[in-house]
């Protein structure tokens, strides 16, 4: 069994308690500070004055990110069968 932890992270200037297992700290606090700057990065690029918006800019840049890499790794799964099925075909024909 996975030992819990009770931390604090602060994200746009607000603290949060979070209980999380203690194996998933260094990804949790490393998600916590991308937040962080990326925010800082769009309170300075535009002119957002509401945190609610920047934080929605923030989950929109990152699920966007994860939904890309998803794709292109569908298209490289899809890429690596049609390979896959090509040298199949071609060890039948020489088989034959």
């Amino acid at each position: 069994m996975s030992e819990k932890l009770k931390i604090r992270v602060t994200i746009a200037g607000r603290v949060y308690p979070l209980t999380i297992n203690a194996s998933e700290e260094e990804g949790v606090r490393k998600a916590v500070k991308k937040i962080n700057e990326l925010s800082s990065k769009f309170e300075q690029s535009y002119a957002v004055q509401d945190k609610q918006d920047v934080l929605a800019m923030c989950a929109l840049q990152f699920s966007s990110q994860v939904e890309v890499k998803k794709i292109s790794n569908l298209l490289g799964k899809k890429n690596v069968e049609d390979k896959l099925r090509e040298i199949n075909s071609i060890l039948d024909s020489h088989l034959e």
